[in-house]
C-alpha cells in the first residue's frame, strides 16, 4: 500500500485572494440596459385594480379601434381591425366571478383561451402570420404595443367583470 501524500492547505491569504478574483469576474462594470420605453397612444386614467372602472367603461363600442379597456360583465362580441388587411373578431363567451373565456377570429387564424382562478388571465397576440396565447398569472399593467401585432389581454376579478384590454400598434 502506499502512502497518501499529504493535501496541501490553503492558506487564509490565499482564499481570499482566490475570493476576491471571483468576485471580480462574475461582477460587472457595464451600465444596465435602459428599460424599453412604452408606447401609449391613449389619454386615460391608470390602469384600474380589481373593483376600479375601466378607462373605457363598459363600452364594446371603444373597442372599434383596435385600442380598448373596458369591464365585461357578460358575453359580448367586439370587431376590430386586425394585422394586415383584414378584421378580427373577439367573442366573450363566459364571465364570472375569476372566470373569463374567449374566442378570437381572424383572416389569418383563430384561437381559443380561458382563465379561471384569482389574478388568472391570458394574453391573445394577433400577428399577420398566425395567433398565439398564453394563459396564467397576470398583473393589470396594460400590455406594451408591438410592431404588427393586436394584442388582446383578459384579466380575472373576483367581483365577477372580466378586464379586457386590445392594444395595437
Amino acid at each position: 500500500m502506499r502512502p497518501r501524500s499529504p493535501r496541501p492547505r490553503a492558506t487564509p491569504t490565499a482564499l481570499a485572494a482566490l475570493t476576491a478574483l471571483t468576485l471580480a469576474a462574475c461582477s460587472s462594470t457595464d451600465k444596465p440596459d435602459p428599460a424599453p420605453p412604452t408606447v401609449s397612444n391613449r389619454t386615460t386614467a391608470p390602469h384600474p385594480t380589481a373593483g376600479s372602472p375601466a378607462a373605457d367603461g363598459q363600452d364594446p363600442d371603444a373597442c372599434t379601434d383596435g385600442n380598448c379597456e373596458i369591464t365585461v360583465t357578460k358575453p359580448v362580441t367586439l370587431h376590430f381591425p386586425a394585422p394586415g388587411d383584414g378584421r378580427a373578431t373577439l367573442s366573450v363567451t363566459e364571465v364570472g366571478p375569476n372566470k373569463i373565456e374567449y374566442e378570437v377570429k381572424s383572416a389569418n387564424g383563430q384561437s381559443k383561451a380561458g382563465a379561471s382562478g384569482p389574478g388568472q388571465g391570458c394574453l391573445t397576440y394577433l400577428r399577420e402570420n398566425g395567433t398565439g396565447n398564453s394563459c396564467g398569472p397576470l398583473t393589470t399593467t396594460r400590455p406594451t404595443p408591438q410592431p404588427d401585432t393586436v394584442t388582446i389581454q383578459t384579466t380575472t376579478t373576483p367581483t365577477g367583470p372580466g378586464l379586457l384590454r386590445i392594444v395595437s400598434p
